[in-house]
């Protein structure tokens, strides 16, 4: 039975209906509600998005119903959105599904931004999506398969990621107009889902690189014939390396398979079958295959390849046989790696044919025979390392004939004879390492004489004989000098106090008498000393080593030193102090001072009473004079004031008015300039601790006068960049004092020190203290101080010499980056300097930065630039996370600490991070294998910083915002933390009434483990 109450609703509805068919819509009113379609699905994207400052996210959408002016949102015709572009917005939160209603877009980019949670399936709806772009955020969970039935969609970008899950099987068989995929630096799993009846006809660029990806190269790749750019490293590969595939790739230009578990042909054994495939990929120019444990020989044919081949990396993998002296017909080759393999045999000598070869790396091998002397001939070799093989013989005068050279590594051969004097005409050396081979005779003054070397000479383990030669002492800018374990004699000079760059000086094991210097523990960066194993007599310069603020370790033993070793309490007595008694063993003649006899004693109040009359008359006659310019100058004139403009961070220049200090003033602040008040020192000058007559404590930066002229530049260029720029990430500068012999800048007193105090501590060992917190909070003041002076300053800076030790730290532990003594400012996009277009090697000859901490591209020639400083900072992170100093990796293992940790990540983490001080902190034992996801990717961001190539490095821009999205994964780690610690209180105070144990007790006990 009909219910007649519903008739008049149904009359009503039918002749709606009517009307609507009588008056068919125009299309301005269906685009009209289409318009608010795409305007609702904006709104639903807003709702689910917030701002990483804290702000309103995107503050301008939904204050009118413009929608086509909002940010990052462009329109076509009738009003649709077609591209909506918000990279790097600082934006957080999902992606909404209402983004799939919006039917007509075309390029969808929410790119380095904060986004997590899952990708959502819904976006598969844009039917009409070319270009989508995800990377960098947080996105997790798995690929949506519906991407791979966009049938227009040729970019494709969801790298830098934590995916998980397989690659869909749709991409590869579906998406046909793809020419991009990058699904980089994510954790897929499983194999690549390409099978034989897919085909991808337009893809050029397939990046698949830092997953866990396995299972083989599939042959159905050759079905893309198109590809120019294939990188899987750092995989799980496994398999052969096909010899179907690449062949069928004419265009291929890039090939990266290294660090996966791929095998050669023949059981590994056949490396023919893939190089044979090759010869066909006419215009391929990079080829890395490195780390995959490849056995077999190179192929006789392996310079018919190619002829715009760049690179090969082929090092660490199990290659054996000879080097093919084919090899020379890759003419235009400049980078050829075979380090850590099994070849053997001879050097060819036709490799000479290789004029464009630049870097040449050979170690760790069974080479043997002598290096030919046609090696002369290749005159754009920049770095030589023939190191840990069979070679013999004597090393070619022929090398003087490479006005490039720049690093030679021979060490761990057989060489035999002396050292080429002609070395010495090496002009650009910087790096010459003969160690552990059996040369003999004495050290040619002309190679001693090499003041142009700027990184390390390493002489040790020979069969050197003579004195140490004066002309060492020309190396001015040498960081470290090792010449132990051969036969010298003599004297050691106290002309080596001119080194006044050595950080590390080595002089153990030979037959050297005499004192010890005290020039020589007065250097201001010396670091270690080793004189150990000697005929070394007298007293040690207690004086000079008290007063080290350098020096961090030290070796006196098994010599015959005498008197006293001034052991203070509570770190007065410097190095000597934090020394083991193994450093002083073998001297029978060296005492504790408590413990020396009473004849010493009475010898010594002697001597001072014969001293203090003459020290007391000089005394009298410096205070007469300072008393005199004093005087001269309070008549001469008032205390006139001094106006420094700084930038308050937001662009905006403000005058700020500052008392000139007079150095009166600042002696007395210092107490003299006192061996007590120093508390640092750099390449230019030392820096001291003091307290101005209003209170103030400060830290005064002295420059040296006798770096000469660089002094005033150095200073020039500091106060420069100090003037120009303000962060709260950059030190400050108080106010100046310049005179024609004195140069300071006085700077806010950093009570917590450097960043390097606290990752070693005063005795070289890794610091207390330093968590993960607080790692991650460095970094990312660094980090963002760095992005400051690159991006965002007045006028650009390039620092050049970032490292632990010029990065302070304040009062409430946030990191200042300090040291402008060599930045360059960078005037309209070139470097602007004491010389225009200067490369990084000619400022007054000095290296821009620090051993381990320079970009590869300076110690070869290159220029100042940003690139250089997220080398720098790159190697800090590293550093930072493995407790691992570079300068340790390179003197003991000849690798960079890229290298090292390189060889380790991903397969072993626990290796890497097995010393590091953020376990001490956590008190986690060497067995503890832990490593949360965030330690993982700030790894990865160091080995990205520190690529070899500058071009493959991101900017400080990147940097940041990577950082921002690992500190938010540190505090949801902490907040987990947190969480399962209340839940076992809990569970604690549950079962109180049961074992008696008190809720204080548990919680004790909990943090204390």
């Amino acid at each position: 039975m009909v219910n007649l109450t519903i008739i008049p609703i149904i009359i009503i509805l039918l002749h709606v209906a009517v009307v609507a068919a009588v008056a068919a819509p125009s299309p301005v009113t269906a685009a009209a509600v289409d318009d608010v379609d795409d305007r609702s699905s904006l709104l639903a994207f807003l709702s689910n998005v917030s701002s990483d400052s804290g702000g309103v996210a995107l503050p301008d959408w939904g204050r009118s119903p413009e929608f086509c002016n909002w940010t990052g949102v462009i329109c076509g015709g009738e009003r649709r959105v077609t591209q909506l572009v918000l990279a790097g917005r600082g934006l957080r939160g999902v992606v909404s599904p209402a983004l799939g209603r919006l039917e007509f877009v075309t390029v969808l980019d929410l790119s380095n931004n904060g986004f997590s949670g899952e990708i959502p399936a819904e976006l598969a709806a844009m039917s009409r999506l070319t270009q989508l772009s995800l990377t960098n955020n947080l996105l997790a969970g798995e690929i949506p398969a519906g991407i791979g039935l966009l049938r227009r969609l040729y970019f494709l970008d969801l790298s830098g990621n934590r995916l998980t899950g397989e690659i869909p099987a749709t991409l590869f068989c579906n998406c046909t107009a793809l020419q991009y995929i990058d699904l980089a630096n994510n954790s897929l799993a499983g194999e690549i889902p390409y099978s034989g009846e897919c085909r991808l006809p337009n893809l050029r660029y397939l990046l698949l690189w830092s997953n866990s990806l396995s299972g083989p190269i599939p042959p159905a790749l050759a079905n893309s014939f198109m590809l120019e750019w294939i990188d899987f490293e750092s995989n799980y590969f496994s398999g052969e390396l096909p010899h179907q595939v690449f062949d069928r790739m004419p265009r291929l230009q890039y090939l990266y398979l290294s660090y996966n578990n791929l095998s050669s042909h023949g059981g590994n054994t056949d490396l023919d079958p893939f190089f044979r495939s090759l010869r066909n990929c006419t215009r391929l120019q990079e080829l890395e295959l490195a780390g995959n444990d490849l056995g077999g020989e190179l192929p006789a044919f392996i310079g018919e390849l190619s002829r715009v081949f760049r690179q090969i990396h082929l090092e660490d993998n199990a290659i054996t046989g000879s080097i093919p002296p084919n090899i020379s017909g890759l003419v235009n080759l400049t980078y050829l790696n075979l380090s850590n393999n099994l070849l053997n045999g001879t050097i060819p000598p036709e490799m000479s044919r290789m004029r464009r070869l630049e870097r040449l790396y050979l170690s760790n091998n069974l080479l043997s025979g002598e290096i030919p002397n046609s090696i002369g001939e290749m005159d754009h070799l920049g770095l030589v390392d023939l190191s840990g093989n069979l070679l013999a013989g004597v090393i070619p005068d022929t090398f003087s004939n490479l006005t490039q050279l720049r690093r030679l590594m021979l060490h761990h051969n057989h060489f035999s004879g002396e050292i080429p004097a002609s070395l010495g005409d090496c002009i650009n050396m910087e790096i010459l390492d003969l160690s552990y081979n059996g040369l003999q005779g004495t050290i040619p003054p002309r190679v001693a004489a090499m003041n142009g070397l700027k990184l390390y000479l390493n002489l040790s383990n020979n069969h050197l004989e003579g004195e140490i030669p004066l002309e060492l002492s020309k190396m001015d800018m040498v960081i470290a000098i090792d010449v132990s374990g051969n036969a010298l004699a003599g004297g050691i000079p106290a002309q080596l106090g001119g080194c006044v760059a050595l950080e590390y000086l080595n002089l153990s094991g030979n037959a050297l008498a005499g004192g010890l210097p005290g020039a020589i523990a007065a250097l201001p960066f010396l670091q270690v000393l080793d004189v150990s194993r000697n005929r070394l007599s007298g007293a040690l310069p207690a004086a000079s080593l008290q007063a080290s603020t350098s020096l961090r370790d030290a070796n006196f033993s098994f010599n015959d030193f005498s008197g006293a070793i001034p052991l203070a309490a509570g770190g007065a007595g410097g190095v000597l102090a934090r020394l083991s008694p193994s450093a002083f063993q073998g001297n029978p003649k060296l005492c504790l001072a408590a413990d020396c006899t009473a004849a010493t004693a009475t010898a010594t109040r002697h001597h001072r009473r014969a001293v203090i009359p003459a020290v007391a008359g000089i005394v009298a006659a410096v205070c007469a004079m300072l008393c005199a310019v004093a005087c001269r100058r309070a008549t001469a004139t008032a205390r006139s004031r001094q106006s420094i403009r700084v930038n308050d961070g937001d662009d905006q220049v403000v005058e700020h008015e500052h008392p000139r200090i007079s150095y009166r003033e600042l002696a007395d602040a210092t107490g003299g300039f006192v061996q007590s008040s120093l508390i640092g020192a750099g390449r230019f000058g030392r820096v001291y601790e003091g307290t101005l007559r209003c209170g103030a404590r400060v830290a005064v930066k002295v420059l040296d006068p006798k770096a000469g002229g660089e002094v005033s530049r150095s200073f020039k260029r500091e106060c420069e960049v100090l003037r120009r720029t303000r962060h709260k990430n950059l030190v400050r500068v108080i106010t100046t004092c310049s005179t024609a012999t004195f140069h300071a800048l006085v700077l806010p007193l950093m009570r917590n020190g450097s960043l390097d105090g606290h990752l070693y501590g005063g005795g070289g060992d890794a610091g207390e203290g330093m968590d993960l917190g607080r790692i991650m909070g460095v970094v990312s003041d660094v980090a963002e101080g760095l992005a400051y002076l690159h991006h965002y300053a007045p006028v650009r800076v390039v620092h050049c010499d970032l490292k632990p030790s010029n990065v302070l730290l304040d009062d409430d532990m946030r990191a200042v980056i300090s040291d402008f003594g060599i930045a360059r400012l960078v005037v309209s996009g070139a470097v602007d300097g004491d010389e225009p277009a200067a490369p990084c090697n000619s400022i007054t000859g000095l290296l821009q930065g620090s051993v381990g901490y320079i970009a590869p591209e300076y110690g070869l020639g290159g220029h100042p630039s940003t690139q250089g400083d997220v080398y720098s900072f790159g190697v800090m992170v590293l550093e930072m996370i493995t407790g691992k100093r570079p300068t340790d990796v390179i003197f003991h293992e000849g690798l960079t600490l890229h290298d090292w940790v390189r060889r380790h990540y991903p397969h072993d983490v626990a290796a890497v991070v097995a010393h590091a001080p953020w376990r001490a902190a956590a008190e986690l034992s060497a067995d503890d294998d832990v490593a949360p996801p965030f330690v993982v990717e700030l790894i990865e961001l160091g080995l990205v910083c520190t690529q070899h190539s500058p071009s493959l490095r991101p900017n400080m821009v990147d940097v940041c915002h990577e950082i921002t999205l690992l500190m938010d994964d540190l505090k949801r780690h902490a907040a987990d933390v947190a969480a399962a610690a209340a839940d076992i209180v809990v569970d604690v105070e549950d079962d109180e009434d049961d074992d008696g144990r008190s809720l204080s007790t548990t919680k004790d006990s909990l943090f204390s483990n």
